[in-house]
């Protein structure tokens, strides 16, 4: 039923362009000026990401969509993931926070690598993962964002690196028009969010942007502290030139974002009884006031033990200041563009991570018998109190049921300089024209880690508090513990390194318009590497504690450093055509070859898997605009080789992640979008969006004897066959006040946790409604998700699962999505 809801409101789409009306090209400063006239609609909105030079996105020989700030307020998008996720193509996961979400384009089976972030044009970072953030954590929307553009497929892998996709944030620059917006949000899940920009001329041809956001939010679940607090604060200075301008940039983020991982949501004793009792559907997770003061414990290269504190209210604890300078001129039709950003930050990230199933709190505790009682002597019993303390605590007046999971302490440092300088030129000669562009990019970069992983035992509970196990004698006394104050493995996993890493790209794109409305494009890029970098040894070491098995298996660094140096190059291009008909009615093809080399991340790491990793991608589009109304219809297929699906698999008995399973084959993904909207009347109009696609797995082998068949054909893991929106909008003005009605359904198709498919996210759909009212510069509006407690997983328990699932036909454990929740906005624009 929910496919055919979707397949009717893109059959009335089509229905919309069905009597094509003339729709007038627009031409403006390609940086910040969308369409003029509102009347024309998104198809002629001018877009500058991924072309020679600003164009229609109607003439765009590719796939790409443009969210205003009308969009990001009539969405009402819970963080940046969501905002993405209305759009085709993109499979998002919203479900971790603020920060560090899921985003799959086209079924590429990656989390986010394949997705450049940029600001103006110029990622802030060069790569698009960097050790535990992605481009969300250092770009964050606010009303500094003038609109977003965002490339699916196409000329992507020539213009950025690693990237399948670009995201694109056009920043406010300021006019003749002084202008500015502040806006105030409260949110039931105590959210208090202040944004504000103000922008206009300082005069001599000279103009300023100024805004951010501070925020403080309980959160979406309750972790007994609050879940997000900080902010972002972003300016630029433009001065017009008689050809051109130049514009200085300042962006500075600071910001805690609390992660969100998966929780039980079953008895794996009995998965048909709900765990929601004990921890909440809604509210639940394992994020504690327990983990407000955890002490790391490891021993150092000199064979001294190390005691750290660590804060898991800190969270992902993003600091980073950047500064950019761009240049636009044209000299006689020559269009030179140069920009350079320098990025410095700091990375301190604490998360509380899933690992096993929750156990019979019975059986759990035998299974360390053989341990204990080589440690101890003879246990005649286990018993468990509360961490630390001598009160006894009984799982089986609660669910029976203990549990254990992850601590992760992560630290790093990093910085990025990168520089783009392009030439554009059209030239006209007897067969048509050519407009020719040629550039030069270049970055020198690097990064630092110290992480620390630490295994604990909770009780199954929202806020769990953390347990001890206690072996006792036939007497009754205390022979020892399992655990050492909750902890279960002292530095179950221990890293260190550094590395710097300089590239330079060459690019080239060619469009050759034969006549009016047909064109061939084509580009290329070369992008060569040079990594350097060391990582610490480390070995099993026991910390020399009798009383306790939790520091019997830990790591230890071993004082030796190990050096690495990696030279990886790739080359990406893209070739495409496109006739259009009329302003209204256009088709285009295109082929690209995406080369992604080994992240730099990879010389501080110990026995890396080193792999390019290859993506051929080719899509058809058919156009259709009508005024406001358009339809782009996308066929696609991407053919992944090698696909590296290995993963490192937690192991219950020395509590870290190392037993590695390698997978490497093929993913291969066919699939059509939908993207359009029907203006029915100038006051109600349809947006939608529909993906429907085949991820498959193809070609597997693995060296460990895991059986790579039973992987052969199956659904990529977590990727739908079919997901979408369908966003209604009613606009109109009564007694002086513009009133905007809008709602959004949103579904999910059916997923797998596991290469095998065996463990099943079932499907799910969520409604969410708003109002907005404007008045005299005045703005309110009410916005609500998930209104109807729909319940839905977008992961597994990745840790454990990823082979063979839960032994369960669906997940018992996940990570929820978030239940009902509102939020006001008061705003004053002048």
């Amino acid at each position: 039923m929910l496919k055919t809801v979707l397949a009717t409101g893109t059959m009335l789409f089509a229905l919309s362009v069905a009597s094509v009306a003339p729709a007038q090209a627009q031409t403006g400063n390609s940086e910040t000026t969308a369409a003029q006239d509102p009347a024309d609609g998104e198809a002629n909105d001018i877009i500058v990401t991924g072309s020679t030079r600003a164009q229609r996105r109607f003439d765009a020989s590719y796939a790409i969509n443009t969210v205003s700030q009308e969009d990001f307020e009539k969405i009402a998008p819970v963080n940046f993931a969501d905002l993405i996720g209305q759009l085709p193509g993109f499979q998002t996961e919203i479900t971790g926070g603020e920060v560090q979400n899921i985003y799959r384009i086209r079924g590429l089976p990656n989390d986010g690598g394949f997705v450049s972030f940029q600001q103006d044009g110029l990622p802030l970072f060069h790569e698009n993962d960097g050790v535990f953030f992605r481009g969300d954590a250092i770009l964050k929307q606010d009303l500094m964002t003038e609109r977003v553009e965002v490339v699916r497929g196409g000329p992507a892998p020539v213009y950025a690196s690693y990237s399948g996709a670009i995201i694109n944030a056009i920043t406010v620059t300021g006019t003749d028009t002084p202008r500015g917006r502040a806006q105030v949000t409260l949110g039931d899940t105590g959210l208090y969010r202040l944004d504000a920009v103000q922008s206009g001329p300082l005069g001599g041809n000279t103009y300023y942007a100024v805004g951010g956001f501070l925020r403080y939010h309980d959160g979406y679940r309750d972790n007994g502290f609050p879940n997000d607090k900080g902010g972002q604060i972003r300016a630029n200075i433009k001065h017009d030139l008689d050809n051109g301008s130049v514009k200085l940039n300042f962006n500075y983020v600071n910001d805690h974002n609390v992660f969100y991982l998966p929780i039980p949501t079953a008895d794996p004793r009995d998965p048909n009884v709900s765990l929601d009792p004990y921890i909440d559907y809604f509210e639940g997770t394992m994020n504690s006031p327990a983990f407000r003061n955890v002490n790391l414990k490891y021993r150092d290269g000199a064979g001294v033990i190390q005691n750290r504190t660590s804060d898991l209210s800190d969270g992902r604890h993003m600091q980073m200041a950047n500064v950019g300078i761009q240049y636009d001129a044209d000299y006689d039709g020559w269009l030179v563009s140069a920009k350079a950003g320098y990025t410095q930050g700091k990375l301190d990230f604490t998360a509380f991570y899933s690992t096993t199933n929750p156990a019979d709190a019975t059986s759990f505790a035998n299974g360390y018998l053989a341990r204990a009682n080589t440690a101890f002597g003879p246990v005649s019993r286990f018993g468990y109190v509360l961490a630390g303390t001598n009160t006894v605590y009984d799982p089986y007046a609660a669910s029976g049921l203990v549990m254990q999971g992850q601590y992760r302490d992560i630290h790093s440092n990093f910085y990025s300089a990168q520089a783009n300088l392009s030439v554009a030129k059209r030239f006209e000669t007897g067969f048509g024209s050519h407009d020719l562009k040629l550039g030069l990019y270049g970055s020198l970069y690097g990064e630092d880690s110290r992480t620390t992983y630490q295994n604990y035992l909770i009780e199954v509970a929202g806020k769990p508090r953390t347990l001890d196990l206690l072996a006792y004698s036939a007497t009754g006394s205390v022979l020892g513990r399992v655990t050492d104050n909750g902890v279960l493995n002292h530095a179950a996993t221990l890293n260190q390194g550094d590395s710097d890493a300089k590239m330079i790209a060459v690019f080239a794109n060619d469009t050759w318009e034969i006549v009016r409305g047909l064109r061939i494009d084509a580009g290329i890029r070369h992008e060569r590497y040079d990594y350097q970098g060391w990582a610490a040894l480390t070995t099993q070491a026991n910390l020399g504690d009798a009383t306790t098995l939790a520091d019997d298996t830990t790591r230890a660094f071993t004082g030796t450093i190990v050096n690495a140096e990696l030279s990886p190059n790739v080359t990406n291009w893209t070739v495409g055509a496109n006739y259009d008909f009329s302003n209204q009615i256009g088709l285009y093809g295109r082929a690209s070859h995406l080369e992604t080399p080994p992240n730099v991340q990879t010389v501080m790491s110990i026995n890396p898997t080193i792999i390019t990793t290859v993506a051929d991608q080719y899509e058809v589009g058919l156009k259709l605009a009508s005024g406001r109304s358009y339809l782009y219809i996308t066929g696609f297929y991407t053919n992944f080789d090698p696909l590296n699906a290995s993963f490192l698999a937690f192991d219950p008995t020395t509590g870290r992640n190392d037993v590695n399973v390698p997978f490497i084959g093929e993913a291969q993904v066919k699939g059509v979008e939908f993207d359009g909207a029907w203006q029915v009347t100038p006051w109600f109009t349809l947006n939608g969006a529909l993906t429907i696609s085949d991820p498959k797995y193809r070609n597997f082998e693995s060296a460990t004897g895991a059986d790579p068949e039973q992987a052969e054909g199956n659904q990529i893991v977590r990727q739908p066959k079919v997901y979408g929106n369908i966003r209604p909008s009613f606009d109109f003005n009564t007694g002086g006040t513009d009133v905007s009605i809008y709602s959004r359904y949103t579904y999910m198709g059916k997923r797998y946790v596991d290469l095998y498919n065996n463990t099943a996210l079932p499907e799910y759909g969520t409604f969410g409604a708003g109002i907005t009212l404007r008045r005299d510069g005045w703005q309110l509006q009410l916005v609500g998700d998930n209104l109807f407690n729909a319940h839905g997983l977008t992961e597994g328990n990745t840790r454990t699962d990823s082979l063979s699932g839960q032994g369960s036909a669906e997940a018992i454990y996940g990570r929820p999505i978030f239940g009902r929740n509102f939020r006001l906005v008061v705003g004053k624009s002048w």
